[in-house]
């Protein structure tokens, strides 16, 4: 009889649940349940419907139980840096503001009058951003620091999500590290930092580990599911789960990689940190996979793992950042805005096409026009078209006409902005990467895959598509024993989904 573990993989467009089980030594997926997710306004805000999510939470749920597939047990992740507050009660404080929402602008300033962004960097290894956590709650404390005052307990949007279901209150360790209020030497919240910022540093959980049984389902959540199991925690942020289900071979990745933890510094620490430093290595005592990957979805994430957090001047020149990975690993990483661009202008001008259309017509756009994708302009335009077009023309370039120029410009601009990313990345690290692996929904976008390719002039592998919910699983599969490491599960993904290769064209 299979076991089953669900992964609730909820990104910012769309949520799926996703039944994994084990079969002759390879990992099967069975998409149970789908919704979708959007921004809404509310109060003049951009939010998450957090209430609507959480019924479709609990529709996915009942439809494992209709089919007679109960879980040994679930976890969900999203993505990153937002937050919830809850009061005295248990209760949620206002609104669950989206970070597209226009609150922090303008609010770097305050951070940086109590902390200078290059000792923030020092103490955190995250790369600025205008909506990570620590901008939000400062724009909260300048416009609404009564909900500040009231809060009990703050939790990250998956954490919020564990705790309805299991009345348990924790945050998860990847996607904490988000907020630029964790340090990356303790692993734990930088409660001076916190309090330096006029915050309270008792509303923050304490931080647990992927792999964590949180607790099990609550009666009330029990009667509404049909069934019990373990809410056991996954790497909560949607790309630390997807990072942990980038297929290694086993024998390949000890033939050939050195060992990320000869080249992994933590600098910037004083002594009192060092005293009180993690381990960096993974309980079961292996290092870091010495592999680049693309994380491609709504954000496109290029980066590889480190052992230890690279704080230098350097790297945050760069804006490379360090958030948390499974077993102490770091994700370091380079955030590009990715296919968000793809989906909006789908909205404005996609006419009923599919992705796989709209990637289709791009490739056969005559047009080589490029953007910034990094540039903030992009984040939330009124029009994510109109922007690009505006881009180009600044730039004395041709702007593009119709659906499939502009998915062209916004496609050759991603494999642009990555193939400058993994220069960077070679020349912090010192390490040449001979192939790049992309995994999430983007992997799909054959293009996208060959225009990489060619920008990068390396060998690209794609897939597996469902990378997010499989990471998900795996924390779980792995916390009930399936596997005995982490390298271990992911030579299983790399033998259970196929791959695609895209070589670099003359």
């Amino acid at each position: 009889m299979n076991e089953y573990y669900l992964a609730v993989d909820i990104g910012a467009s769309s949520g799926r649940h996703i039944l994994a089980h084990m079969e002759q030594g390879k990992m099967f997926l069975e998409e149970m349940y789908r919704f979708s997710n959007q921004m809404v306004e509310k109060d003049g805000e951009q939010c998450w419907d957090v209430e609507r999510l959480f019924a479709e939470i609990i529709a996915g749920m009942r439809a494992c139980a209709d089919a007679g597939k109960i879980p040994v047990s679930m976890g969900i992740d999203t993505w990153g840096v937002d937050f919830v507050l809850l009061d005295e009660k248990g209760e949620r404080i206002g609104n669950a503001v989206a970070y597209r929402d226009k609150r922090t602008e303008g609010v770097e300033g305050d951070v940086y009058r109590v902390i200078p962004e290059e000792e923030l960097y020092r103490r955190t290894g995250i790369q600025r951003q205008s909506y990570n956590t620590i901008y939000q709650l400062m724009a909260l404390k300048r416009t609404k620091g009564e909900e500040l005052e009231r809060a009990r307990k703050l939790l990250m949007v998956p954490d919020y999500f564990h705790y309805l279901l299991t009345g348990v209150a924790a945050n998860e360790y990847t996607i904490a590290t988000t907020s630029q209020l964790v340090s990356p030497v303790t692993k734990k919240w930088d409660t001076k930092l916190i309090e330096a910022l006029g915050l309270n540093a008792e509303i923050f959980q304490k931080i647990r580990q992927p792999g964590t049984f949180l607790g099990e389902l609550r009666e009330e959540i029990q009667a509404q599911v049909g069934f019990c199991c373990k809410v056991v925690l996954p790497a909560a942020h949607d790309t630390g789960s997807a990072v942990m289900a980038v297929p290694v071979c086993m024998d390949k990745e000890e033939s050939g990689a050195e060992s990320a933890e000869k080249d992994a510094v933590i600098l910037g620490a004083d002594s009192a940190e060092k005293d009180t430093a993690m381990p960096r290595t993974d309980s079961a005592g292996e290092t870091a996979s010495d592999t680049l990957y693309i994380s491609s979805g709504t954000w496109s994430l290029l980066g590889t793992e480190l052992s230890g957090a690279d704080c230098s001047v350097r790297s945050m020149t760069h804006n490379f950042t360090n958030e948390g990975g499974y077993g102490y690993r770091f994700r370091y990483l380079k955030n590009i805005m990715g296919l968000w661009m793809i989906q909006s202008v789908k909205r404005e001008l996609g006419g009923g096409h599919s992705f796989g259309e709209i990637c289709a017509m791009a490739a056969k756009a005559q047009i080589d026009s490029v953007v910034d994708c990094n540039s903030d302009r992009f984040l939330n335009p009124k029009s994510m078209a109109g922007e690009v077009q505006d881009a180009c023309r600044e730039s004395g370039q041709r702007a593009p006409e119709g659906l499939g120029e502009v998915a062209a410009v916004i496609y050759r601009s991603l494999a642009e902005c990555y193939a400058q990313a993994i220069e960077e990345l070679e020349e912090i690290t010192g390490k040449h990467y001979g192939e790049i692996h992309i995994v999430g929904g983007g992997s799909n976008a054959d293009y996208l895959n060959q225009l990489t390719a060619d920008a990068a002039k390396r060998k690209v592998y794609a897939g597996p598509t469902e990378a997010t919910a499989i990471g998900n699983a795996m924390a779980q599969m792995l916390a009930n024993g399936v596997w005995g490491n982490l390298a271990s599960a992911r030579d299983t993904v790399f033998h259970s989904f196929p791959m695609r290769s895209f070589v670099p064209q003359p």
